[in-house]
């Protein structure tokens, strides 16, 4: 008998519990669809996903121009979902075992939620700091304020020397605060599951199992599909976006400060990309991807059929309903040409993914 996909609450997500979980996919949607009731319109490919074994969490966004504290936002809830996950499954009767260690839990993005998750992998190459009571912390502070100063010349090349050096401080004290507190929240994390497992029979055993190895995401596996890396230039219509960019403001980071990030920190080892035919929105950030980062590899990356939202849709018996405009299909023709091509590279990921850990 197949368990039932029910969304519920969860700190700001939402969340589908699996009885038997193989692992976490932890998804960020689009605008507007990523935003507004992402459970409905991504509902087919989440239901293929959740069938495959996975607990699957909705991670939602708001709109705003600062996508550093969204992407902020955004790992704090793993660490506010991770001991949910447990203390329901144990109440639940459901296996828990893998809430137990971060890298069970992997990322799914659509459009501009991929922004996010590349934003997360790249902090993941940042420099460690250490505590303030370690001998080299200052030292350790001096090396991630030059990995943030190259970030921002190599984006920058136009901008002037005060302005630059403004701009390095002001990213170096929201990471720094960002980076604190999320020490706080593993710490916290780690604690809570100990104290919802406690009663357990194998308690000792279990608490060893524990593993949170990353404030950020390293080693995680991502997959993105059609990511699309946007300035303020998409998110608002012409002409009043290049007159706002011309006071000055964009958003953060700008989309070449984040290729910069992506290029100087030179992870995404366990990173899938899927790309559509006929999707305009997309196609310089997976150009990007594909001819100048050189990743993923050859057989971690899809070309299929469709365009920017062809991963909207949600299944009504043997048919699908797809967006933005609705278009019906026979299920089998929906999974054939794109549900099971993303649910057998998300495979392919999590094989690599095993293999690097050995």
């Amino acid at each position: 008998m197949k368990s039932k996909m029910k969304f519920k609450p969860i700190s700001h997500s939402w969340v589908a519990l699996h009885p038997k979980p193989e692992g976490v996919i932890q998804f960020v949607g689009g605008a507007f669809f990523g935003t507004f009731w992402p459970m409905l319109f991504y509902r087919s490919l989440l239901q293929r996903l959740f069938n495959d074994g996975y607990t699957i969490v909705i991670l939602p966004f708001n709109f705003t121009f600062d996508h550093y504290a969204e992407a902020g936002f955004l790992i704090r809830e793993q660490y506010e979902i991770m001991p949910e996950l447990v203390r329901r499954s144990i109440f639940a009767g459901y296996d828990y075992k893998t809430y137990l260690d971060d890298q069970n839990f992997s990322w799914l993005g659509h459009s501009i939620g991929c922004k996010y998750i590349a934003l997360l992998e790249g902090f993941s190459a940042l420099p460690e700091i250490g505590k303030p009571s370690d001998p080299d912390y200052c030292h350790n502070i001096e090396k991630l304020r030059h990995f943030i100063d190259c970030i921002v010349r190599s984006a920058n090349t136009t901008e002037s020397e005060i302005k630059i050096r403004s701009k390095v401080e002001s990213i170096l004290t929201d990471l720094l605060i960002l980076i604190n507190n999320l020490e706080i929240k593993r710490q916290e994390a780690k604690k809570l599951i100990q104290y919802y497992i406690s009663g357990e029979e194998n308690f000792n055993q279990l608490q060893d199992s524990i593993k949170i190895s990353s404030i950020f995401i390293k080693n995680q596996p991502s997959l993105l599909l059609a990511p699309v890396n946007t300035g303020l230039d998409s998110a608002i219509p012409q002409p009043l976006a290049s007159i706002i960019i011309g006071l000055g403001f964009n958003v953060k980071p700008t989309p070449k400060e984040t290729y910069a990030l992506i290029k100087k920190g030179d992870l995404f080892n366990i990173m899938g990309l899927t790309s559509f035919k006929t999707d305009k929105l997309a196609l310089s950030s997976v150009q990007w991807l594909e001819n100048k980062f050189k990743k993923p590899p050859e057989g971690f990356n899809e070309d299929l059929k469709g365009g920017h939202l062809r991963p909207l849709g949600i299944r009504l018996g043997n048919f699908a309903i797809n967006f933005p405009i609705p278009t019906i299909e026979s299920i089998h023709k929906r999974n054939t040409e794109f549900e099971t091509p993303v649910s057998e590279l998300f495979d392919r990921l999590e094989d690599k993914q095993a293999n690097i850990q050995k």
